[in-house]
Formats: C-alpha cells, sequence, structure tokens
C-alpha cells in the first residue's frame, strides 16, 4: 500500500433551501407517482435551486464550510478543481466565479468536466498536483444545478435529479491518513446512451434545438442502469486491489447517489453489507458530481466516518466516465 499523498483537510456541502416532493410533479402536470419513483429509484425528494441560485454560488457556500474546517483561508488556495456539468456559462468556466466569490486571488481555477464521476476526477487530479509538488492545498467542488439542464416534460429524467455541492480541501499527507488508491476511466463510444444533443460548438441553440428541446439531459435508461453497475463494480475491484484491500476491510462504502438499486448491486459486488453503506440518494436525488462530496460531509457530520475510517468512494456517469477512490481518515 503506497503512503499517501494528499488527504482531506476539510469537507463541506451545500444544498439550496427549496425542496421539490414526488408528490408535487402533480402539480406540475407531470404523470407520474410516489409510489413509482420510489421504487425504481429510491428518491423521495430533492432540493431546487432558484433562478439566481448559480451553479458557482452553491459551490462557493460549499467551499466555506470546507475550508473553514480545515483552517484554510482563500489566499492559501493553490488550485481550485470544480467539477460540474451544469457550467453557468460557457466561457470562461465557472471555477473563475468561485475564485472571484471567494477571494482567492493566487490560485489557479478550472473545470473538470466527466458529470457524475467528476468529483473523483477532479480529486485524482488535485492529488496529482500536490504529488507533483505544484501545489500544497488544493480545492475540490462538485457542484451542479441539474433542474437548469433537465426536460420538465421527460417524466423519466426529470423526478431524477436535484441540485446541490460538495467540497473538500486537499493538503499534502505528513501521515499515514489520505488517498490510499484512486481509479479513472471512460468510454466515449457510449455517449449517446445519457447526454445533451444540442446546444454546444456543433449543434449551436437555434429556434429549432429549443422547439425539439435537445438541449435538455437525454438517457437511455435500462442501458444506463446495465452499464453503471458493471462499471462501478469494477472500478470498486481497481481501487480495493490497488490499495489491496478487500470489501472487508472497508468501513463506510459512499457511492454516486443516482439510484438505490446500482447502490446496492455495487456494493454486494465488493461484499460490503449495506449497513456500510451511506445512502442519501432519498432526500436529494441524482446532483451529479456534488453527490458524493454532499454524502461524504452528512457521512463526517453524523460520525459515520472519524478519524480511522476507511472509505470506498465509487462513481459512474455520462461520457460513459466511472472511477472510484479509497481514502482514510
Amino acid at each position: 500500500m503506497k503512503r499517501p499523498v494528499a488527504y482531506f483537510a476539510g469537507t463541506g456541502h451545500y444544498v439550496p433551501p427549496g425542496i421539490l416532493t414526488n408528490h408535487d410533479f402533480a402539480s406540475r402536470g407531470i404523470e407520474t407517482s410516489h409510489e413509482w419513483i420510489v421504487e425504481r429509484t429510491g428518491i423521495h425528494q430533492r432540493h431546487i435551486a432558484t433562478e439566481t441560485e448559480s451553479t458557482a454560488h452553491l459551490a462557493a457556500e460549499a467551499a466555506r464550510v470546507a475550508m473553514a474546517r480545515a483552517g484554510v483561508t482563500a489566499g492559501e488556495l493553490d488550485t481550485i478543481m470544480l467539477s460540474t456539468a451544469t457550467p453557468d456559462r460557457l466561457l470562461p468556466s465557472t471555477a473563475v466565479d468561485v475564485q472571484a466569490l471567494l477571494g482567492a486571488t493566487r490560485a489557479a481555477a478550472m473545470d473538470v468536466g466527466a458529470a457524475c464521476t467528476g468529483w473523483i476526477y477532479a480529486l485524482a487530479a488535485g492529488e496529482g498536483l500536490i504529488a507533483s509538488g505544484s501545489a500544497e492545498t488544493v480545492l475540490v467542488v462538485g457542484s451542479e444545478k441539474m433542474s437548469s439542464i433537465v426536460d420538465w416534460q421527460d417524466r423519466s429524467t426529470c423526478v431524477l435529479f436535484g441540485d446541490g455541492a460538495g467540497a473538500t480541501v486537499l493538503k499534502r499527507s505528513k501521515h499515514h491518513k489520505g488517498i490510499l488508491s484512486s481509479f479513472i476511466r471512460s468510454d466515449g463510444t457510449l455517449a449517446e446512451l445519457l447526454w445533451r444533443p444540442s446546444g454546444g460548438a456543433t449543434v449551436p441553440f437555434t429556434e429549432a434545438v429549443l422547439t425539439d428541446r435537445s438541449h435538455f439531459v437525454q438517457m437511455a435508461g435500462r442501458e444506463v442502469f446495465k452499464h453503471a453497475v458493471r462499471s462501478m463494480s469494477e472500478a470498486a475491484d481497481r481501487a480495493l486491489d490497488q490499495a489491496r484491500l478487500t470489501g472487508t476491510d472497508i468501513d463506510v462504502m459512499i457511492p454516486h447517489q443516482a439510484n438505490v438499486r446500482i447502490i446496492e448491486a455495487t456494493a454486494k459486488h465488493a461484499n460490503i453489507p449495506m449497513d456500510k453503506v451511506y445512502v442519501n440518494v432519498d432526500r436529494y436525488g441524482n446532483t451529479s458530481s456534488a453527490s458524493i462530496g454532499i454524502a461524504l460531509n452528512e457521512a463526517i457530520e453524523s460520525g459515520r466516518v472519524h478519524e480511522g475510517s476507511t472509505v470506498l468512494l465509487v462513481a459512474f456517469g455520462a461520457g460513459f466516465t466511472w472511477g472510484s477512490m479509497i481514502v482514510r481518515f
């Protein structure tokens, strides 16, 4: 097992106060039911941002909590890595808006686009910057305003997603706690199974795009489910192998919170009982790259994760992307 290069010095999360329950969809004219959503996903409610609550705003709120717990000021940040699938604009990055909101004037800031796996991608990149000597203190945030890119006329997708942000401060490890292993992969040949077909440089916004609603998220649910289970299982295996651990060595597994059935299948494959798995998809829905950060911070606040805990993080997202990380706290 390698000696950790970087550790989680502090975590935080933020979700907007507005809540949309499964029962509320009826008032929006969407033909679905609480029972149907819960049976297929495990979701009961999700937090939804207002028009004035931006992705950068959510990120900055989560970041301030993580920085305070890490005892780090904005001036000490070397790099800000913002994972998001819902940037506030296409140019420049949303990360620079977060930098401005925090007053982190000496930090480099960049967006990471790996969808739901983005937080793990950003953590791996942050660890690499610390390992290379390019940074000592890295702020990693996953922030999503998924409500801005879902089609509220498509009941197969709009019931799934919520808004929020999770953050952590990575610092150089001088002890035996921190990131023990990480694994990231992608497969672009499957992009059209979960994507936004229009709204980018290839198919820019036009009246036709707005009419056919092709700038919203589209998903082939059954295919995504199948690949998610397979890929998250592989990711869990690879992180465990690299750390020379087994599922029995894991104290808490914190998976991407997309669907409780995917979570259960991944835990079973890794030989981790569900009482060791942190699940909050019922309260937040799928917050994309923010989901693991939110769940991790809740697990720390509740005492589920504490000093000495060995934690498996694992995710899958559009791209397709998937990845995992084992962290000792």
